[in-house]
């Protein structure tokens, strides 16, 4: 299977897209709460994972219907949104620690 150059543009795009929508939470109609975005974005990290995955049992068992592409790329997605959230994490992590040693 070849790896259409323009479906994988436009998925970049999409989730290129996708990032920039937290930005507006300020935006009338937009509000989220911190918790509702981090809880979703878990989420998605998970489904990736479970997909990829799934996509790796089906390309091991000989399931002529997955290629070798679509399984790098469904790793590399998943292994790129894992450490996305590593670092929103330690990111957070370092926060707290500044916030609790602030003197009173």
């Amino acid at each position: 299977m070849d790896i259409k150059a323009s479906a994988l543009l436009n998925e970049m795009q999409a989730l290129q897209g996708e990032m920039r929508t937290p930005n507006q939470v300020n935006a009338p109609g937009l509000h989220q709460d911190f918790s509702a975005l981090l809880s979703k974005a878990i989420n998605n990290v998970n489904e990736l994972q479970q997909s990829t995955d799934s996509l790796r049992g089906r390309f091991e068992l000989g399931d002529e219907a997955v290629s070798l592409e679509q399984v790098m790329i469904a790793a590399q997605k998943s292994g790129i949104a894992f450490e996305a959230t590593v670092q929103v994490r330690n990111k957070l992590v370092d926060a707290y620690k500044t916030i609790m040693n602030m003197p009173v």
